[in-house]
């Protein structure tokens, strides 16, 4: 346990927090953690709770299942409920309501749909079942890209026709100026996802400091990770700097992952991608390249045009784009409860709207149910 233990020391945590006291005499600041697992970690340690009233942590789109959109949850369900098809996913995305359903309801129904650990997993289901087909459902930033490239380009090594991939991935640095642009921004700084930096580097981020004259500091998870960027970012704020700074040096090069980078430029090329509350960003995405989208799951399955519209009364668009803080929804905590779901941020694990409900939902003066709405869900 040392290596945790290094991480959460109070005495360590104490002389940062002192630092960050002593230093934040200007502002307000904002800043914005751009991770979920980041989100998590500071409701759930508390760490918003304990810097000085001229700091606020605003949190952002970092949650892989929660951008999803909704017309590709859609499309996952269409695709999982054909009786020739076995639908392997991470666990997170089966409770992810689509247009009134989701996975389980689908695998309650008879459809085949596993949790897989990896996307290994799902070829090796697809070896063992050359009669069915099987499509992993690939999610996520660029922290599960590379592992997602390296399944399909295996598949096509081992002649493995029977797999495919349902791609949604998405890319942090477009989102990042997609939140800058916006007129009602009031991010002035952010902290960077470690893992994200850990495969991309950190090449992406000067440009975005320097355009939109905000400090980015990359930043680990644990509290100790968390209270050493927000110490950073305070420092640059008060100075009026904006620089790329790398908290995270345990982990994240200048450069990267340069064989991951390499696997993902193989396979994947970058496209505009829908974000499920915020819309389509250009340039934000990645799908199969031609060489490799014999293994596309839409075009396999004729689901390309599938649309959908997203519920009227879910708003974690907004707390996604750190416009309102999950308590602020209306629905926090009465028609949307992890039971009964309106978007995806209640269920995820790296979720803003989990979070709060995990650690903080006793502090949120109670609402009236609305039942009519409750049972419409799902």
């Amino acid at each position: 346990m040392k290596y945790i233990d290094e991480f959460n020391n109070p005495d360590l945590a104490r002389r940062l927090l002192d630092d960050i006291h002593a230093t934040a005499t200007g502002g307000p600041w904002a800043m914005m953690e751009v991770c979920g697992g980041q989100t998590h970690s500071i409701i759930r340690h508390g760490i918003d709770q304990l810097l000085p009233d001229s700091v606020e942590l605003i949190h952002g789109p970092g949650c892989p299942v929660c951008v999803t959109p909704l017309e590709m949850i859609d499309k996952a369900l269409e695709i999982a409920s054909r009786p020739d098809v076995i639908f392997c996913s991470f666990g997170d995305m089966l409770r992810v309501p689509g247009t009134g359903r989701d996975l389980f309801r689908v695998r309650s129904a008879g459809g085949d749909v596993r949790v897989v650990y990896s996307p290994m997993d799902a070829l090796g289901i697809a070896r063992r079942h050359p009669d069915r087909q099987v499509v992993f459902f690939g999610i996520g930033f660029e922290t599960t890209a590379p592992a997602n490239a390296m399944t399909v380009h295996e598949a096509r090594r081992l002649g493995i026709r029977n797999f495919s991939l349902l791609v949604s991935h998405v890319r942090v640095p477009p989102a990042v100026e997609a939140i800058m642009s916006a007129p009602d921004c009031r991010v002035q700084a952010f902290l960077a996802a470690g893992h994200v930096c850990s495969v991309m580097g950190t090449g992406e981020y000067p440009q975005l400091a320097e355009r939109f004259e905000v400090p980015i500091v990359v930043t680990g998870f644990e509290p100790l990770d968390i209270l050493e960027g927000i110490r950073r970012t305070v420092h640059q704020l008060e100075r009026g700097e904006h620089r790329v700074e790398n908290a995270y040096e345990r982990a994240v090069r200048a450069d990267g992952n340069p064989a991951a980078l390499r696997m993902i430029e193989e396979v994947f090329e970058v496209t505009d991608r829908a974000w499920r509350g915020i819309g389509v960003i250009p340039r934000s995405g990645w799908r199969l390249t031609d060489a490799f989208r014999d293994f596309d799951a839409e075009r396999r399955f004729d689901v390309g045009g599938l649309r959908a519209d997203e519920p009227r009364d879910c708003r974690s668009g907004e707390v996604l784009q750190g416009l309102i803080k999950p308590h602020q929804c209306e629905a926090f905590g009465t028609t949307c409860t992890p039971r009964t779901p309106l978007g995806a941020t209640m269920v995820s694990s790296e979720g803003a709207c989990a979070a709060y409900y995990l650690y903080r939902r006793l502090e949120v003066p109670a609402r009236p149910v609305q039942v009519q709405e409750a049972t419409t869900v799902g």
